[in-house]
Protein backbone atom coordinates (compact mmCIF):
# COMPACT_ATOMS: atom_id res chain seq x y z
CA UNK A 1 0.00 0.00 0.00
CA UNK A 2 1.36 3.41 -0.95
CA UNK A 3 2.21 5.84 1.81
CA UNK A 4 -0.01 8.82 2.43
CA UNK A 5 1.79 11.97 1.31
CA UNK A 6 3.07 14.15 4.14
CA UNK A 7 0.86 17.21 4.59
CA UNK A 8 2.67 20.39 3.59
CA UNK A 9 2.75 23.52 5.72
CA UNK A 10 2.25 26.87 4.02
CA UNK A 11 4.01 28.55 6.95
CA UNK A 12 6.89 26.06 6.85
CA UNK A 13 6.26 25.26 10.52
CA UNK A 14 5.64 21.66 11.61
CA UNK A 15 5.02 19.78 14.81
CA UNK A 16 7.26 16.71 14.57
CA UNK A 17 7.21 13.53 16.61
CA UNK A 18 10.00 10.94 16.37
CA UNK A 19 9.79 7.66 18.26
CA UNK A 20 11.81 4.52 18.80
CA UNK A 21 11.16 1.44 16.72
CA UNK A 22 8.88 -1.00 18.58
CA UNK A 23 8.44 1.74 21.22
CA UNK A 24 11.96 1.13 22.53
CA UNK A 25 13.82 3.89 24.43
CA UNK A 26 15.94 6.21 22.30
CA UNK A 27 17.22 8.32 25.20
CA UNK A 28 18.56 6.33 28.13
CA UNK A 29 20.42 8.90 30.21
CA UNK A 30 21.64 12.49 30.57
CA UNK A 31 24.46 11.96 28.07
CA UNK A 32 22.00 10.84 25.38
CA UNK A 33 19.82 13.92 25.90
CA UNK A 34 22.83 16.21 25.73
CA UNK A 35 24.08 14.47 22.58
CA UNK A 36 20.75 14.93 20.81
CA UNK A 37 20.75 18.63 21.74
CA UNK A 38 24.27 18.93 20.34
CA UNK A 39 23.21 17.25 17.08
CA UNK A 40 20.19 19.54 16.74
CA UNK A 41 22.53 22.54 17.06
CA UNK A 42 24.98 21.12 14.52
CA UNK A 43 22.27 20.31 11.99
CA UNK A 44 20.56 23.65 12.52
CA UNK A 45 23.75 25.37 11.36
CA UNK A 46 23.70 23.28 8.18
CA UNK A 47 19.97 23.14 7.37
CA UNK A 48 19.17 26.63 8.72
CA UNK A 49 15.86 25.57 10.28
CA UNK A 50 14.22 27.38 13.18
CA UNK A 51 13.35 25.52 16.38
CA UNK A 52 10.56 26.90 18.53
CA UNK A 53 10.19 24.02 20.99
CA UNK A 54 11.49 20.57 21.88
CA UNK A 55 10.84 17.91 24.49
CA UNK A 56 12.82 14.69 24.92
CA UNK A 57 11.12 11.69 26.56
CA UNK A 58 12.36 8.14 26.86
CA UNK A 59 10.95 6.63 23.69
CA UNK A 60 9.94 9.70 21.71
CA UNK A 61 10.84 13.30 20.91
CA UNK A 62 8.64 16.29 20.06
CA UNK A 63 9.89 19.25 18.01
CA UNK A 64 8.27 22.45 16.75
CA UNK A 65 10.35 23.38 13.74
CA UNK A 66 10.31 25.64 10.67
CA UNK A 67 11.97 24.35 7.52
CA UNK A 68 13.90 26.91 5.50
CA UNK A 69 16.88 25.82 3.39
CA UNK A 70 15.98 22.11 3.36
CA UNK A 71 12.80 20.03 3.58
CA UNK A 72 11.81 17.89 6.55
CA UNK A 73 12.92 14.59 5.02
CA UNK A 74 16.45 15.85 4.42
CA UNK A 75 16.63 17.52 7.84
CA UNK A 76 15.64 14.40 9.74
CA UNK A 77 17.74 12.09 7.62
CA UNK A 78 20.77 14.09 8.76
CA UNK A 79 19.71 14.31 12.41
CA UNK A 80 18.77 10.63 12.52
CA UNK A 81 21.98 9.39 10.90
CA UNK A 82 24.15 11.26 13.41
CA UNK A 83 22.19 10.23 16.48
CA UNK A 84 21.79 6.58 15.48
CA UNK A 85 25.54 6.31 14.85
CA UNK A 86 26.23 7.70 18.33
CA UNK A 87 23.59 5.51 20.01
CA UNK A 88 24.67 2.29 18.30
CA UNK A 89 28.33 2.91 19.10
CA UNK A 90 27.59 3.68 22.76
CA UNK A 91 25.28 0.72 23.37
CA UNK A 92 27.09 -1.70 21.05
CA UNK A 93 24.03 -2.36 18.94
CA UNK A 94 23.24 -2.27 15.22
CA UNK A 95 20.29 -1.60 12.96
CA UNK A 96 17.43 0.86 13.06
CA UNK A 97 16.60 2.93 16.13
CA UNK A 98 13.72 5.14 14.97
CA UNK A 99 10.36 4.14 13.61
CA UNK A 100 10.58 4.20 9.82
CA UNK A 101 8.69 7.45 9.32
CA UNK A 102 8.40 10.39 11.70
CA UNK A 103 4.99 11.94 12.29
CA UNK A 104 4.30 15.56 11.42
CA UNK A 105 1.46 18.05 11.24
CA UNK A 106 1.43 21.57 9.76
CA UNK A 107 1.15 24.59 12.05
CA UNK A 108 -0.47 27.35 10.03
CA UNK A 109 -1.41 30.08 12.51
CA UNK A 110 -0.16 31.72 15.70
CA UNK A 111 -2.98 30.37 17.83
CA UNK A 112 -2.23 26.76 16.97
CA UNK A 113 1.52 27.36 17.30
CA UNK A 114 0.98 28.38 20.94
CA UNK A 115 -1.29 25.36 21.48
CA UNK A 116 1.41 23.01 20.17
CA UNK A 117 4.19 24.78 22.09
CA UNK A 118 2.23 24.39 25.32
CA UNK A 119 1.43 20.75 24.53
CA UNK A 120 5.09 19.92 23.89
CA UNK A 121 6.31 21.54 27.10
CA UNK A 122 3.56 19.84 29.14
CA UNK A 123 4.19 16.38 27.68
CA UNK A 124 6.24 15.28 30.74
CA UNK A 125 3.35 16.41 32.98
CA UNK A 126 0.94 14.29 30.95
CA UNK A 127 3.35 11.33 31.26
CA UNK A 128 3.44 11.70 35.05
CA UNK A 129 7.14 12.57 35.20
CA UNK A 130 6.67 15.97 36.84
CA UNK A 131 3.87 18.14 38.21
CA UNK A 132 4.62 21.19 36.06
CA UNK A 133 6.49 21.97 32.84
CA UNK A 134 9.10 24.05 34.66
CA UNK A 135 10.30 20.99 36.60
CA UNK A 136 11.34 18.98 33.56
CA UNK A 137 14.99 19.44 32.48
CA UNK A 138 14.81 18.14 28.90
CA UNK A 139 12.46 20.58 27.21
CA UNK A 140 12.83 24.08 25.79
CA UNK A 141 10.59 25.60 28.48
CA UNK A 142 13.53 27.07 30.39
CA UNK A 143 15.13 28.41 27.22
CA UNK A 144 12.28 30.89 26.96
CA UNK A 145 13.00 32.12 30.48
CA UNK A 146 16.80 32.20 30.24
CA UNK A 147 19.24 32.91 27.41
CA UNK A 148 19.99 30.09 24.97
CA UNK A 149 21.58 29.41 21.60
CA UNK A 150 19.25 26.78 20.14
CA UNK A 151 15.64 27.92 20.44
CA UNK A 152 14.38 30.80 18.29
CA UNK A 153 12.37 32.57 20.98
CA UNK A 154 11.56 35.83 19.16
CA UNK A 155 8.44 34.54 17.38
CA UNK A 156 6.71 33.43 20.58
CA UNK A 157 8.02 36.21 22.82
CA UNK A 158 6.83 38.67 20.19
CA UNK A 159 3.29 37.51 21.02
CA UNK A 160 3.61 37.54 24.82
CA UNK A 161 6.00 38.44 27.63
CA UNK A 162 7.71 35.88 29.87
CA UNK A 163 5.08 36.17 32.60
CA UNK A 164 2.34 35.39 30.08
CA UNK A 165 4.44 32.52 28.72
CA UNK A 166 4.61 30.98 32.20
CA UNK A 167 0.90 31.57 32.79
CA UNK A 168 -0.32 29.84 29.62
CA UNK A 169 1.58 26.69 30.56
CA UNK A 170 -0.42 26.49 33.78
CA UNK A 171 -3.76 26.73 31.99
CA UNK A 172 -5.62 23.56 30.89
CA UNK A 173 -6.06 22.88 27.20
CA UNK A 174 -8.49 20.55 25.46
CA UNK A 175 -7.43 21.08 21.84
CA UNK A 176 -6.11 17.91 20.22
CA UNK A 177 -2.67 17.85 18.64
CA UNK A 178 -0.42 15.21 17.08
CA UNK A 179 -0.12 12.56 19.76
CA UNK A 180 0.88 9.00 20.62
CA UNK A 181 -2.70 7.97 21.35
CA UNK A 182 -2.13 4.39 20.29
CA UNK A 183 1.00 3.98 22.40
CA UNK A 184 1.54 3.32 26.07
CA UNK A 185 4.22 5.65 27.36
CA UNK A 186 7.17 3.80 28.87
CA UNK A 187 9.63 5.54 31.14
CA UNK A 188 13.36 4.96 31.07
CA UNK A 189 15.01 4.14 34.40
CA UNK A 190 16.35 7.70 34.61
CA UNK A 191 12.82 9.09 34.24
CA UNK A 192 11.52 6.56 36.76
CA UNK A 193 14.14 7.73 39.26
CA UNK A 194 12.97 11.31 38.74
CA UNK A 195 9.39 10.30 39.55
CA UNK A 196 10.46 8.27 42.59
CA UNK A 197 12.43 11.20 44.01
CA UNK A 198 9.48 13.51 43.44
CA UNK A 199 6.93 11.19 45.07
CA UNK A 200 9.15 10.00 47.90
CA UNK A 201 10.74 13.37 48.56
CA UNK A 202 14.17 11.69 48.66
CA UNK A 203 17.49 12.81 47.24
CA UNK A 204 18.78 9.23 46.91
CA UNK A 205 16.87 6.28 45.54
CA UNK A 206 18.54 3.97 48.08
CA UNK A 207 16.44 5.52 50.87
CA UNK A 208 13.38 3.74 49.43
CA UNK A 209 14.59 0.53 51.06
CA UNK A 210 14.45 2.15 54.50
CA UNK A 211 11.01 3.72 54.25
CA UNK A 212 8.38 2.71 56.82
CA UNK A 213 6.13 -0.02 55.40
CA UNK A 214 3.08 2.22 55.05
CA UNK A 215 4.98 4.94 53.19
CA UNK A 216 6.81 2.37 51.06
CA UNK A 217 3.52 0.77 50.02
CA UNK A 218 2.03 4.17 49.17
CA UNK A 219 5.07 4.85 46.98
CA UNK A 220 4.69 1.51 45.19
CA UNK A 221 0.98 2.10 44.53
CA UNK A 222 1.69 5.55 43.14
CA UNK A 223 4.43 4.21 40.86
CA UNK A 224 2.19 1.42 39.60
CA UNK A 225 -0.52 3.99 38.96
CA UNK A 226 1.90 5.97 36.80
CA UNK A 227 2.55 2.96 34.59
CA UNK A 228 5.82 1.56 35.97
CA UNK A 229 6.10 -2.22 35.82
CA UNK A 230 6.89 -4.40 38.83
CA UNK A 231 10.23 -5.31 37.27
CA UNK A 232 11.20 -1.67 36.68
CA UNK A 233 10.19 -0.55 40.19
CA UNK A 234 12.26 -3.37 41.66
CA UNK A 235 15.24 -2.63 39.42
CA UNK A 236 15.29 1.08 40.20
CA UNK A 237 14.41 1.04 43.93
CA UNK A 238 15.94 -2.26 45.02
CA UNK A 239 12.63 -3.32 46.57
CA UNK A 240 11.96 -7.03 46.01
CA UNK A 241 9.49 -8.07 43.31
CA UNK A 242 7.57 -10.20 45.79
CA UNK A 243 6.96 -7.19 48.04
CA UNK A 244 5.81 -5.08 45.10
CA UNK A 245 3.46 -7.82 43.86
CA UNK A 246 1.77 -8.07 47.28
CA UNK A 247 1.02 -4.34 47.53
Amino acid sequence: MARVAREKSNSGIHHIMIRGINKQPILEDREDNQKLLEILKQCKAISEYNIYAYCFLGNHVHLLLKERKEGLEQIFKRIGARYVYYFNQKYKRSGHLFQDRFKSEPVEDDGYLITVLKYIHNNPVKAGLVKSAKEYPWSSYHEYINSNNLIDVDLVLGMMNKEQFIDIHNQPSSEAVLDLKEDHFRMTDAEAEMVIKEIGGAERISTCLNLPMEKRNELIKELRGRGLSIRQISRVTGIGKGIIERV
